[in-house]
């Protein structure tokens, strides 16, 4: 057995403890949660800080992670997104390392899980040794060119065999974004995931995505000319553009709607109204590394969604660590109680790719992951925003 004790506790699962005692196996599941050390003889693993269930990481990129400091900041979604595509052919073992570099760095960080996005399949042998659990999202696209979507299943077919899955690890076909996915594309996604899978799509990540389908304007016209592509028939909708995922998604399976940064009210209501297996996934740092903005937190808490955090790539971020992203929402947002955010970080997260059996909460039977927060700890008000995470198992 083994036996850590903090200043507080939080088992997400029920309220912190203070002073408390987590005992596990040696493998790390968790035996029992003591309110005190009250007649203890073993050693204690005695620890300033707080003690929480290991992260989950509910959207990355893994196979960008050699596009570090390769892409400017700040210059907005559609710009961002075409310097992305001209950095990824590179040189194999370049990427293979910083794929190998970067899942050691989210271990190491407290991450425990990760929904992975894959394009391709760089990740996989990673994926099979890694001690983190993976749930990759195989993504698809094809422009909103009928023409392309054959060749494109086929593509994203043999990248989806390539991708084990296992006990620990899982896995679905998901498309990239209701921007870049033809009727027919959604309609082979959907006929082959389960009612059971997890589907992540981008969703809301900047203001032409909406004027798009309201309107039928902006920028996405030639953001698509300068692929090559035409997309006049385009018919608008006159709703925003998560709308139109409400028309083609299954409302059965969980979906993990990605970033919502320009995400309303009444578009939170519609998904809610649409599915209860809605969960929404954001990443700060992507947000402000790309468009130099947040989403409104306020109407996500207020509507009670299922919040869960997530790192996006490297392309796109400063480090792949879900406690930063904490710290980053907590800079901005003071507001959020630290409570709130470790359940997104963590019990949200694995609900959502269905990783709850094991992972995000301190409970018997479980395995979550220890991580050490050395954060200065007062019970009503203390500073995280100088603190680092470390794994503790």
């Amino acid at each position: 057995m083994k036996y850590f004790s903090a200043e507080c506790i939080y088992p997400i699962c029920s309220p912190p403890v203070k002073k408390g005692v987590i005992v596990t196996e040696d493998d790390g599941t968790i035996v029992r949660l003591l309110p005190n050390k009250q007649g203890i003889s073993e050693e204690i693993m005695e620890m300033n800080g707080i003690l929480v269930p290991g992260f989950i990481n509910t959207h990355c990129h893994l196979e960008l992670s050699h596009l570090k400091n390769k892409v400017p900041s700040g210059t907005g979604l559609l710009p961002f997104l075409e310097k992305v595509v001209s950095f990824r052919d590179m040189d194999q073992s370049i990427i293979d390392e910083e794929i190998r570099k970067n899942d050691a760095y989210m271990y190491d960080q407290g991450i425990v899980a990760v929904g992975d996005i894959s394009n391709k399949s760089d990740t996989k042998n990673i994926k099979s040794s890694s001690k983190i659990r993976y749930y990759t999202f195989v993504e698809m696209f094809d422009f909103m060119q009928s023409s392309l979507t054959q060749s494109m299943i086929e593509q994203y077919s043999e990248v989806y065999i390539q991708h084990e899955q296992n006990e620990k690890n899982s896995k679905s076909f998901v498309p990239h974004a209701p921007y870049t996915v033809s009727d027919e594309l959604y309609t082979f996604i959907r006929s082959k995931n389960s009612d059971q899978d997890t589907v992540s799509v981008h969703n809301q990540e900047t203001n032409a995505e909406n004027e798009l389908f309201i309107n039928g304007e902006g920028d996405f016209y030639q953001f698509y000319k300068n692929f090559g592509f035409d997309i006049s028939r385009f018919k608008k909708t006159g709703k925003s553009s998560i709308f139109k995922l409400l028309e083609v998604l299954n409302p059965f399976s969980k979906t993990l709607f990605v970033h919502n940064t320009k995400t309303k009210k009444e578009d939170i209501e519609a998904a809610h109204n649409w599915s209860k297996n809605v969960f929404w996934a954001t990443c700060p740092n992507a947000n402000l590394y790309i468009e130099n903005s947040l989403p409104d937190y306020k109407q996500f808490i207020e509507k009670q969604a299922n919040m869960t955090i997530g790192t996006d790539s490297l392309s796109s971020n400063w480090q792949l660590s879900i406690w930063e992203e904490i710290k980053t929402i907590k800079k901005y947002n003071n507001y959020i109680p630290l409570d709130t955010l470790l359940e997104w970080a963590t019990l949200n997260g694995a609900r959502a790719l269905s990783f709850d059996d094991t992972l995000g909460s301190f409970e018997i039977g479980k395995k979550p992951g220890i991580v050490h927060i050395d954060v200065q700890w007062n019970e009503n008000d203390f500073d995280i925003l100088s603190s680092n995470p470390r794994r503790l198992i």
